[in-house]
């Protein structure tokens, strides 16, 4: 006895329950396949770029931030590199400083993310996008992402300032690939922490202040400009262990920069191993901070 063979029709009504429109010829019609934004990640992907894209389009109407974000950098490229750096070092000093402008531009650029947020909830836009089916994540993905573009361009200004001051990579491309790909994974990690705080915040003027007051003694309790062994008490420990003293460190290591003569050196695990550290703080804060910011966007908007 033969085993009946089952048609492509027959096939493709059984995997879909047999549910098939009728077509016009009388006879049966295969149901459209699912399209790649069906697929949830694929969708959250496109949903976060688009808002992206919003964002970024946004800034036009906004340049003052922009205009912030970029002189912050070149501002304390000058003071710091000319009003204490010749006391610290000179052009030793100089070199050994850019890392450690680029760690605290890249965290500098939190603020942006949380000032951009907090006016879109002020001004009602984040009501207005929760009637749309869009993804709870999408949005808040989407603003992290935009505010990557700005943290680019802000990275960019202080290392023309460096170039400008007589700083240079002394390793070869693959080198300073790592390192540019350091700094953005850490951008991404804080940018979420920018996102929590503008949800926290009850204003877009009580976020401005939010978003600064943490940022100013976690850049400066670090290595970022100085040693973190020269630092007294416990300030030594929390700025060994601080984040921002291993993406300084790291940025040290991959562009050949040394420290000038008579500045202490390092010591702990973090010091020996400030990329693994670095990637390892950036992985826990994207985690932590994007469910406590998740969680913080569903109880704010559902009250």
């Amino acid at each position: 006895m033969s085993t009946p063979v089952r048609t492509a029709d027959a096939a493709a009504a059984a995997g879909t329950g047999g549910n098939r429109a009728p077509a016009a010829g009388g006879g049966t019609r295969l149901p459209l396949p699912a399209g790649p934004r069906r697929n949830p990640v694929i969708r959250v992907a496109a949903e976060s770029a688009d808002l992206a894209l919003r964002n970024l389009l946004h800034l036009r109407r906004s340049p003052g931030l922009l205009v912030s974000s970029l002189f912050e950098p070149v501002l304390f490229a000058l003071l710091i590199g000319y009003v204490f750096g010749n006391s610290l070092g000179g052009s030793a000093y100089r070199s050994y400083l850019v890392a450690g402008l680029i760690a605290q531009t890249v965290a500098f650029t939190t603020s942006f993310t949380t000032v951009g947020l907090a006016r879109d909830l002020e001004q009602g836009m984040v009501d207005r996008f929760r009637t749309l089916p869009i993804s709870r994540v999408a949005l808040l993905l989407g603003r992290t992402t935009s505010d990557l573009t700005n943290c680019v361009v802000s990275v960019a200004v202080t290392t023309a300032c460096g170039l400008l001051m007589g700083w240079r990579p002394h390793t070869g491309p693959l080198h300073a690939a790592a390192g540019i790909l350091l700094v953005l994974l850490f951008a991404f990690a804080m940018a979420w922490i920018g996102v929590f705080v503008a949800l926290l915040a009850p204003n877009t003027q009580v976020a401005s202040s939010l978003g600064l007051i943490w940022l100013f003694p976690a850049t400066f309790i670090s290595s970022g400009y100085v040693s973190s062994t020269s630092l007294p008490g416990p300030l030594a420990t929390v700025a060994a262990w601080n984040p921002i003293t291993s993406l300084a460190g790291a940025l040290r290591k991959l562009f050949g920069n040394t420290p000038p003569p008579r500045f202490p050196a390092q010591h702990g695990w973090p010091a020996q191993h400030p990329a693994l550290y670095t990637v390892a703080c950036s992985v826990l804060l994207i985690a932590v901070f994007t469910a406590l910011s998740t969680w913080r966007y569903r109880t704010r908007t559902n009250r």
